[in-house]
């Protein structure tokens, strides 16, 4: 095996199974005979990976096939490397099955997912107390983070600024049933024991949030030493610039894996519509007493929803948010299919330049 020393982040003495390899891995792996070594991806820079690997970690590349494929490896994802140590190579030849996959929409022409990081099984979204503190927004990760299979907990950072946390945290309790809000202060270390029951060995977090929320600052406080640099927020908005530039995943003490992302500015649902159900459970209950079962609830007559709105027993700032994230998802699904059709046609013109040119040569 040809070890390196990683680009974003330190060595590692870990074996895979500390980083979350399980039994479905070694059954995928078990295909692979010969000079091919497991391990999972921990950052990416640029155009190599850093991967860690029993005992260690090795730079790798990824192979022409997957290129070709548009497959590229995600922080998190588990990965099979061809090791070439008479060339001092490692090249990343395949992805393994991904138990969960957490993805934002990006505004590209076929209107593409980003993928932010894989086999996830818990989401913090981090939020602040002041201005970033936002249920609409809040909403929207929720959504992406219900799509992507892992389990959702609010982080409520800053909770010290807050003339009372606890109401803060109730706000967001409203517009997230079922979820945990959790107040904390990552600068003072108030309440940050509060997380401890998701950080159990071997199981991954991702951080997500808006850039100056504290991220950065959580992290150091959960190492227990400054790993990632921190910048203060401005005074008129309370925003600070991005400090996390790279998606990096950190081995914590207590044996937890963490990643960390860059501060997201906007938040596609991308094709989150399993999310959006996850997100108003509440709304979704009531829609089963609707006359219709393509009930839109505006206008149609015999809506529960709507009807639960005039009664008061759900705030109609909350149907508004259902249907506004709805009908972005629908809107980046027909922007998808309809770049799906711009790819055929580009495919088929292409085929027929082919063809005129092998015309061309033959009637010479």
């Amino acid at each position: 095996m040809s070890q390196s020393n990683p680009r974003c982040g330190e060595q590692h003495p870990c074996t895979l199974k500390d980083l979350g390899w399980t039994e479905e891995h070694d059954a995928a792996f078990s295909k692979y005979t010969g000079p091919y070594l497991a391990g999972r991806v921990a950052c990416r820079q640029k155009t190599v990976w850093d991967v860690l690997v029993d005992g260690g970690s090795v730079t790798a590349g990824v192979s022409g096939a997957l290129r070709r494929l548009g497959r590229f490896p995600a922080v998190g994802d588990f990965v099979v490397l061809l090791d070439q140590p008479e060339a001092g190579t490692s090249t990343i030849v395949d992805i393994l099955p991904q138990k969960t996959l957490f993805a934002r929409g990006t505004p590209g022409r076929e209107g593409a997912d980003q993928v932010i990081a894989a086999n996830i099984d818990t989401v913090f979204i981090v939020t602040a107390a002041g201005h970033d503190l936002n249920a609409r927004r809040i909403e929207r990760y929720l959504a992406i983070a219900h799509a992507s299979g892992a389990r959702p907990v609010i982080v409520i950072n800053k909770s010290d600024l807050a003339d009372d946390p606890a109401t803060l945290a109730g706000e967001l309790a409203a517009v997230s049933p079922g979820i945990p809000v959790i107040p904390i202060s990552a600068v003072s270390g108030e309440g940050v024991d509060r997380l401890d029951p998701y950080l159990a060995p071997r199981t991954t977090i991702a951080l997500i949030g808006s850039s100056g929320v504290g991220k950065s600052t959580l992290i150091n406080r959960l190492m227990g030493r400054p790993v990632q640099d921190t910048s203060d927020t401005r005074d008129y908005d309370e925003k600070g610039r991005h400090t996390t530039t790279v998606r990096q995943l950190f081995i914590l003490a207590g044996g937890a894996l963490m990643i960390d992302n860059p501060g997201l500015r906007e938040v596609g649902i991308g094709t989150a519509s399993t999310g959006i159900a996850g997100t108003f459970p509440d709304i979704l209950a009531l829609a089963e007493g609707c006359r219709f079962s393509d009930c839109r609830h505006e206008e149609e007559p015999g809506c529960a929803v709507r009807a639960a709105v005039a009664a008061g027993t759900l705030p109609a700032v909350r149907l508004e948010s259902f249907q506004r994230l709805v009908q972005e998802l629908a809107f980046e699904q027909d922007k998808a299919e309809i770049g799906l059709v711009r790819l055929e046609k580009k495919r088929w013109k292409a085929i027929g330049k082919i063809q005129r040119d092998i015309g061309k040569t033959k009637g010479r």
